[in-house]
């Protein structure tokens, strides 16, 4: 065993959810360990859109998606592929999303969507506020961007769950649309704007940021690889690492789809699949984005930030031990080139990360049942940056014993299983 004394409270898992979590656990006065193998936010976290936003309230799976899939897998630039010797592995997972999008299930999710997102703009402001890099959140809308005007529609359920939810929207023509985004374009003939939300210049230095934040109020930071998890016999969990083996009393579980690796030898089986997503980002592209941008027929994101512009989107369901798939990363270029005709597009860099997906767009959050001081914070499938401010404050009332005024049942670990007592 290790001989410094133990923190209050380990959290294994430095993405932007793990960091977020320290965070709100160092600021009710508790002693942190964040543990991770790379840098904090800069696996997973480090490439995603940069969107934050309240309004991504509209699950993954929706009512009629299943008539889309087959078009997109065999698409070679479409939204989402498998890898075909991972189909029947895959294939159980898929059957379950597929069944979370029944029209009188997705209300419910999008209701816990809404309790995850809805404040996560003045949170992130909150974590930044003091820290001289404040500009890292921009407000921003998010525009998304349609080749056939008619499909901007307003009354489309997804709008509307919006609408209910609050989200401010206006429908703007393809000359509006010029003047807002010169850059684009201009095949797209509408676009619908998304108010009130922001974007991130940065996803990777606000990761670095916030845990530069997190040791400046005392927490320790580690750069360790977990190996494995175990309750203690006199309470409390103990974690191997390369050092050795630690204990601490409470246990916050943020490691993404390796989450699952973790549990598994504890009887829990969690349904997460590693959804891979990529990017790619050209240094010097000649164009700038003054908003974020879905292209909604190829359903990717591009938005300008510090190291550049970046394109990203597309899911692979591969497993987690595939190497990079190349022709994702290409395809994902010919479609920057489409969206911004004037792109420079010589010199860019590409990036591949793991997303943790639940069959119900939703993660797991709170004590895992059966298994006390072990605190489940990860499965934010696309979702992570934008609802990592709020899962940290949940965990941060777990941990802390505040009583949680939210409703946690839809986040509950093992949701899917059948639990015998």
């Amino acid at each position: 065993m290790s001989t410094p004394a133990a923190p209050d409270v380990t959290v294994l898992g430095a993405g932007i959810v793990g960091i977020c979590s320290a965070l709100s656990l160092a600021e009710r006065g508790l002693q942190v360990r964040l543990i991770d193998r790379d840098a904090p936010g800069q696996a997973t976290s480090f490439g995603n859109a940069g969107i934050i936003s309240p309004w991504s309230v509209v699950p993954q799976s929706m009512p009629g998606l299943w008539k889309k899939v087959p078009g997109w897998l065999i698409d070679p630039l479409g939204p989402v592929t498998v890898k075909p010797a991972y189909l029947p592995r895959v294939a159980p997972w898929g059957l379950r999303f597929l069944s979370e999008g029944r029209a009188g299930r997705v209300q419910q999710i999008s209701d816990a969507m809404d309790t995850l997102n809805r404040n996560c703009v003045e949170m992130y402001r909150l974590h930044l506020a003091g820290t001289g890099h404040e500009d890292l959140v921009q407000d921003s809308y998010y525009v998304h961007a349609f080749r056939n005007a008619d499909a901007a529609d307003l009354g489309s359920v997804d709008y509307r769950m919006r609408a209910e939810r609050g989200a401010d929207m206006e429908r703007i023509g393809a000359a509006e649309l010029r003047d807002l985004e010169p850059a684009l374009t201009p095949e797209f003939q509408a676009a619908i704007l998304i108010k009130g939300q922001a974007r991130a210049t940065s996803p990777g230095r606000i990761g670095t940021v916030l845990a530069a934040k997190l040791q400046s109020m005392g927490g320790e930071i580690l750069q360790q690889t977990v190996r494995g998890i175990l309750p203690a016999q006199t309470g409390g969990w103990t974690y191997t690492t390369e050092a050795g083996q630690d204990w601490t009393p409470k246990l916050v579980l943020a490691m993404g789809v390796w989450s699952g690796e973790l549990l598994r030898p504890l009887g829990i089986r969690i349904p997460m699949e590693s959804e891979r997503g990529y990017h790619v980002s050209f240094k010097n592209p000649g164009v700038a984005l003054n908003n974020s941008i879905m292209d909604m027929d190829m359903k990717f994101v591009a938005s300008s930030m510090q190291e550049g512009l970046r394109v990203a989107g597309t899911a692979e369901f591969a497993g987690l031990d595939q190497p990079l798939n190349q022709k994702r990363l290409d395809g994902l270029a010919e479609l920057a080139r489409a969206l911004l005709p004037d792109l420079q597009a010589g010199d860019m860099d590409t990036w591949s990360g793991q997303r943790p997906s639940l069959p119900d767009s939703l993660p797991c959050i709170g004590e895992v049942e059966g298994f006390p001081d072990l605190i489940a914070a990860f499965g934010h499938s696309h979702y992570g940056l934008m609802m990592a401010p709020k899962t940290g404050r949940l965990v941060a009332d777990i941990v802390s014993g505040t009583p949680v005024n939210e409703d946690l049942a839809p986040f509950r670990a093992r949701r899917y299983e059948r639990i015998t007592t």
